[in-house]
């Protein structure tokens, strides 16, 4: 049976800090628009930063639905589900925002991770006031084994330059598939 918690305790800190992978899910305000599901992952790029508060570090990529739903309404939901050991999963509800790059707050964000990968491959930190914290059973979980990071995303952003990049996010980055502005 599920449960709400009033916070990240350390035992699901713990849970939570051990999943390769997580998922995010956010939808623009009204009626129509699409909804989005995005997995996200890499060690340590997931911060848990108190009770209430999370981040995590957000590659530059082919789409930016997530940025650009989180700038409508900052609506969002993070999901981690358990692919080996007991069956779990935990979410996360909450307010999210986006530091991106350019942002003079960007170098703060970034501080809140014990072992950032070059900063250059990375687009936004993406931070969420958690204002609902639960579980469920995750027994229709599959078990999976984990074999490693792809770390194609900042081997890709580290070997561009800030020109490069820039002109990437105006082109692959600048609007949602809904047709939302992301930065």
């Amino acid at each position: 049976m599920g449960k709400v918690y009033p916070e990240i305790d350390d035992r699901l800190r713990g849970f939570i800090e051990e999943q390769a992978v997580f998922f995010v899910a956010t939808a623009p305000s009204g009626p129509g628009g699409h909804v989005n599901v995005s997995p996200k992952g890499m060690r340590g790029t997931f911060a848990v930063l108190g009770p209430h508060r999370v981040a995590w570090l957000d590659w530059h990529g082919s789409g930016a639905e997530t940025l650009a739903h989180l700038r409508d309404n900052g609506r969002i939901t993070v999901m981690f589900c358990a692919f080996t050991g007991p069956p779990k999963i935990v979410r996360l509800h909450g307010r999210g925002e986006v530091t991106p790059r350019t942002d003079p707050r960007f170098a703060a964000r970034l501080a809140d991770f014990p072992d950032p990968p070059d900063p250059h491959a990375v687009r936004s930190v993406v931070t969420v006031d958690v204002d609902r914290v639960s579980d469920s059973c995750g027994y229709g979980v599959p078990l999976l084994d984990y074999r490693g990071d792809r770390d194609l995303l900042v081997q890709w952003g580290t070997r561009r330059t800030e020109d490069d990049l820039a002109d990437y996010r105006a082109r692959k980055n600048s609007a949602s598939i809904d047709g939302l502005p992301v930065f």
